[in-house]
Formats: structure tokens, sequence, C-alpha cells
């Protein structure tokens, strides 16, 4: 299941950096950007327990910021620091619930601005052509016509699976879980948390180790 998850987190990081105009490059053990990515998200990430160092580092910009998602938590790149590590989850598909209609899909600029701020104020990360993306849900949860919880959906090549990251808000997996279901039935979710209990609360169950690594 490591495996699924790290593809399907490659596909949201070339999602997201694809609306920005920098799209990366997929092969058989890594995903890799030659150009540096929008902040949070890595220059690499690698997909299977095979991949080395030389499967990534000439592919990237490895100056000092660079950043590695080793999905497998083997490698030691030389010149990066561990930046934090975290743990891979899957949860098999859901029915869908209630808390499903609490929840929308954000459809245009405005909202997505909304849905930004409240998730970690203006950034600016989340361009608006990420919408037209037909591989990529942004999911508001609203209170009194505010944005208070929200997560973004992506499906996995293939369609076998769908990811779950970017989550905030109060007490939000129960209707983030409840609104994929919805969306996508059938779909086993995957992502990853650096403190997985809030997730394994919710019918998570963590797949294994993953580790950050950041050039100094």
């Amino acid at each position: 299941m490591i495996t699924e998850a790290a593809l399907n987190n490659a596909a949201w990081c070339e999602a997201l950096c694809r609306a920005h105009g920098l799209p990366g490059v997929l092969t058989r053990r890594a995903w890799t950007n030659p150009r540096r990515t929008p902040p949070f998200y890595p220059d690499a990430v690698t997909l299977s327990p095979e991949a080395t160092e030389a499967d990534v580092l000439p592919f990237i910009d490895a100056a000092p910021g660079a950043s590695i998602k080793d999905s497998f938590a083997v490698l030691a790149p030389p010149g990066f620091e561990l930046l934090f590590e975290a743990t891979w989850l899957h949860r098999p598909s859901a029915v869908p619930a209630e808390q499903a209609g609490r929840w929308e899909v954000v459809r245009d600029e405005s909202a997505l601005r909304a849905w930004e701020r409240a998730w970690a104020g203006e950034r600016g990360l989340f361009p608006a052509a990420l919408l037209a993306d037909p591989s990529v849900r942004v999911l508001a949860g609203r209170e009194g016509g505010e944005t208070v919880r929200g997560c973004v959906l992506n499906e996995t090549p293939g369609g076998r699976t769908v990811g779950i990251s970017n989550l905030f808000g109060d007490d939000a997996w129960p209707g983030a879980v409840a609104a994929a279901a919805a969306l996508f039935p059938g779909r086993d979710l995957v992502g990853y948390e650096a403190d997985p209990g809030p997730a394994v609360a919710h019918g998570f169950i963590p797949a294994g180790p993953l580790r950050v690594w950041l050039k100094g």
C-alpha cells in the first residue's frame, strides 16, 4: 500500500506543479521536478523501495532549499537534513454518510481564495487552474457561509485509490471521509500524517514510515 500511496502523492504534487506551469517527470522509481517546486511541496517523491539518490538528485535543482520525499524511509541524500518523519495511511472505502452534505466542491476562484485563507492565510499556493484538473477536488466545509474546514482529494492514476491531503478545521476527518465516499464511491483512501492518531481514530490504518529531506 505504500507504493500506491506514494504514487498518489506524486500525482497530487504533479497536479499542483502543473497548475503553476511547472510539470515534473514520472519514472518507475521517482517523480522529479527539474525546477524548484512551490512552497511545502517536494522536488522529488520516490516511488519504489529500490530508488536511490541516483534516481533523484540528477533530476532536480539540488541547490539549498531542495526537498525529497523519501517514501520508503531508505535514503540518506548527501548534504540533506531530515526535515520531518510521517506515517503513510490507508483506509478501506467508506459508505457515504450525512456529513458529506455539509461539504462542497470548490468550483470558482473566489471560493478557492476563501478556502486557502481558511487553510493557511493568504499564500497564493493554489492556482485557479487547479480547479480544471479532473483528477482533483478541493473540498470546503462551511458554517454560516464561512469556510471552516477543508481538504483536497486527488485520484491515483488508474483510479484505484483517492488521496486526502491539506486537511484543516476542527473535527474535519468524519466529513472529509464521508465526502470522499460520496464523490468516489468504492475507492480506498490514502494519505500521510506526521501525527496519525486522529486519522487512525477515523478508520485509517498505518502503512509505514516516510521521511522528508531538506538541503541546507
